[in-house]
């Protein structure tokens, strides 16, 4: 069966009234609001310390009244239920009252990438509809008035755009968002099964997707995470991945109100800078792809420091190598270290394995399978849950994505191991299909992150006229070192992996190209190296 749709606020959401009753019942789901929320813990506790951004404390009151002032400013413009407040914003704190804002007035959360450009965010604000963007001056040496001055030019409607921390030009300052409006309106009562918040996924081909969440299946994530990430009231979560990714926007935005704890902001990933923030915050919980992961344990023992404050620290977005994992729960004082597995749509599918005896499964798998069910269909991973996103902005999308019942294809292939837990071994269009023979290319990337002349590593498939596609190995090599088609073969070999898995061309890279995730961009590397005409030897032939 198909499930129904249901229009809200001019929003098309898919509809599943049984589950949304049991998701009810479980407690995932409820009826109040963050923005509820916000209100009784300004009035109860006003001088707790909600985000912290280098110097500026921002309390929970606040918070709110930074926050009411803009929903007022938003009402006053006719963005108010339903409508799109879009910002563009590194991790500063004024960003969580833009989304608190918007909660409050009833309006769509719309974060964008401040990596992103003209086009890209010309194509998000007009798909969205969005009535407002909030951006920097400038930020890493790009002037964003420039660009939406660009991007207006090119809009048959144009966007209002909000400046903040410098001269806006021909823009609003963000200053007149904090300005009291002549007459105040009534907030609107704000359905708990509205949408909330639009993220467009980081898709590396075809036109972005519009990923929809509601107030409810965000409540229901941030439960799950609070359930089984060891989180209790006063923690502090150091959040230096993007705001305007589902991790750093949770971390920053929900769980400080729904989990009593508190955000750390950094501006930009700086390891060493980031071991100094744990150590004098104090921070306890820490999430975010491999290369910060990676980052941090480098930083920690460069400077002496086993960060003693740190309970938590779960790694995912990205291949996650078991010997990382190991390595960290070696060097960090008392912190639980975990990979696990999710995406925008269905975010924290498993929840990691954070207790004492289950460090190898820590390491070796996904973690435990959380509150969402999952199937397992041909080895593809399908998931429905009380997390899940409520559709997608263009109901046209959804015909591939879900199941007729209602579950949604993560587009992952993986295996389940005794114990609940997950094991992901590649996309699924990702296989590289060499002579009729499947390679997951994420299988022979963790095993060869443990070959002392690799650094860094992406394996993906190119066309060959003999075999229909061969595979390349991307890598990035240790100082001094440089790796070939021989080294991965033997390696390959005394563990024991099938001649048909090893690479059978190499390239040599500085870096790989990840996008603000971390994730590493595969296309790009594909399209590199299809229009190269270098010639390339296996190693052997089958």
């Amino acid at each position: 069966m198909n499930l129904p749709r249901l229009d809200m606020l001019g929003w098309s959401l898919r509809s599943d009234e049984g589950s949304a009753r049991l998701w009810r019942e479980q407690g995932w789901w409820c009826d109040e609001t963050a923005g509820d929320v916000a209100r009784n813990l300004a009035r109860d506790e006003p001088e707790r310390v909600l985000i912290v951004d280098g110097d500026v404390r921002v309390t929970a009151l606040q918070l709110l009244c930074s926050a009411d002032a803009i929903a007022q400013q938003l009402l006053a413009r006719g963005i108010g239920p339903g409508k799109v407040v879009s910002f563009m914003l590194p991790n500063w704190h004024e960003a969580a009252a833009i989304y608190l804002a918007a909660t409050l007035a009833g309006a769509v959360a719309h974060p964008i990438v401040p990596q992103l450009r003209d086009s890209e965010v010309a194509f998000m604000l007009a798909d969205s509809g969005s009535r407002v963007l909030f951006v920097p001056a400038e930020f890493r040496g790009f002037d964003y008035r420039a660009m939406m001055v660009r991007v207006n030019a090119g809009l048959s409607r144009s966007v209002e755009t909000v400046v903040l921390r410098g001269d806006p030009g021909e823009h609003a300052p963000f200053s007149a968002l904090l300005e009291p409006v002549a007459q105040t309106a009534p907030l609107p009562r704000v359905d708990p099964d509205s949408i909330k918040m639009l993220m467009y996924t980081s898709g590396t081909t075809g036109r972005p997707k519009g990923v929809l969440h509601s107030h409810n299946s965000l409540h229901a994530l941030i439960r799950q995470i609070e359930r089984n990430w060891h989180v209790s009231p006063g923690d502090r979560f150091i959040v230096p991945s993007p705001i305007s990714h589902i991790g750093g926007s949770i971390y920053a935005f929900e769980m400080p109100l729904l989990c009593d704890t508190s955000a750390v902001l950094q501006e930009h990933w700086e390891a060493p800078a980031a071991v100094a923030l744990i150590d004098t915050e104090h921070c306890t919980h820490m999430a975010g792809a491999t290369p910060f992961l990676d980052g941090l344990l480098g930083a920690a023992q460069e400077s002496g420091t086993r960060l003693p404050s740190l309970k938590v620290f779960i790694c995912g977005g990205a291949s996650v190598p078991p010997a990382l994992v190991r390595r960290a729960q070696a060097s960090f004082a008392k912190a639980a270290v975990s990979r696990v597995y999710g995406s925008t749509e269905v975010p924290v599918l498993t929840v990691g394995a954070l207790e004492p005896g289950e460090e190898n499964k820590a390491a070796e798998t996904d973690g435990r399978i959380g509150i969402a069910e999952v199937r397992l269909v041909d080895g593809e991973v399908t998931a429905r849950g009380a997390q899940m996103l409520r559709g997608y902005l263009h109901a046209e999308d959804e015909t591939q994505a879900f199941t007729p019942d209602g579950f949604f294809r993560m587009a992952d292939l993986a295996r389940e191991e005794p114990g609940g837990y997950l094991v992901v071994t590649g996309r699924a269009k990702d296989i590289i299909i060499r002579n009729g023979e499947n390679i997951a290319p994420k299988e022979i990337e963790d095993i060869l992150l443990d070959h002392p002349a690799i650094a860094d590593i992406a394996i993906v498939g190119l066309p060959d006229a003999r075999t229909g596609e061969r595979a390349c190995a991307v890598i990035v090599p240790s100082k001094g070192a440089a790796p070939d088609c021989a080294a991965l073969a033997n390696f390959l070999g005394e563990r024991g992996i099938a001649k048909f898995k090893w690479p059978e061309q190499v390239e040599l890279r500085s870096e790989l190209p990840r996008n603000a995730a971390g994730k590493v961009l595969k296309n790009v590397l594909q399209e590199q190296f299809e229009q190269s005409a270098k010639k390339w030897e296996p190693v052997f032939r089958k």
